[in-house]
């Protein structure tokens, strides 16, 4: 008799960024709607990140404004959000279209002063259910992410929007 293992993969990433500028400052531009809207929602947020808060966010490359739930801010060290999970195609990757399921994900922001003056930023977000979907879902976020943290680079340090008509 042959067992069958089945392996149980946990969908989570983390990318992270090091940002030429305080804390403080770095901070600010996430949890900041208005800064926020200049660089990274390019269909604009609205609601300052504020534990026990919910915000709404929009893209333009994304159907339709959507809820974020703040469950834990922490000033200048930490931002710990959840978001409907998704699993399906993100929009724009090969004509696929979102597929809301009926739980969110957890994604976290951590904000850290160097002993150069720079912030390291590090983005995690786990919770997929382990299915081909999710997986894809998983993929699209973490490029959403990456590219966040590049967005948040340029307009922090540089004041350079870069997703400026990248999407419409």
């Amino acid at each position: 008799m042959r067992l069958k293992r089945r392996m149980m993969m946990e969908l989570k990433f983390r990318v992270a960024a090091r940002i030429a500028k305080p804390v403080h400052e770095v901070f600010e531009a996430v949890a900041d709607p208005r800064q926020l809207s200049h660089y990274f929602t390019t269909g604009g947020a609205r609601g300052r990140l504020e534990t026990g808060a919910t915000v709404t966010w929009d893209f333009h490359d994304f159907p339709g404004a959507f809820p974020v739930y703040v469950i834990e801010v922490v000033p200048d060290e930490k931002i710990v959000l959840e978001w409907q999970a998704n699993e399906g195609e993100a929009p724009n990757v090969e004509g696929g279209e979102p597929k809301d399921a009926d739980y969110r994900t957890r994604v976290t922001m951590s904000f850290t002063g160097l002993d150069d003056g720079r912030t390291l930023v590090e983005i995690a977000e786990e919770g997929w259910r382990a299915n081909q979907g999710a997986l894809g879902a998983s993929y699209g976020n973490c490029q959403g992410w990456s590219q966040m943290l590049c967005a948040l680079k340029a307009w922090v340090e540089y004041g350079i929007n870069l997703r400026e008509g990248m999407y419409k």
